[in-house]
């Protein structure tokens, strides 16, 4: 069985909070086009 002690590759602690901090940036990417009325490309100027 895999050694659940690691703490870097594909364990289910990396995965566990790779998944929370993806979540945690599409909220903060959705409220702050909200709260400035223009898509995340617009603020950096891409579009």
């Amino acid at each position: 069985m895999e050694n659940q002690n690691t703490k870097f590759g594909f364990t289910k602690f990396a995965e566990d909070w790779n998944g929370r901090l993806a979540m945690f940036g599409l909220v903060i990417a959705v409220a702050t086009e909200f709260l400035t009325g223009q898509g995340i490309l617009s603020q950096l100027g891409l579009m």
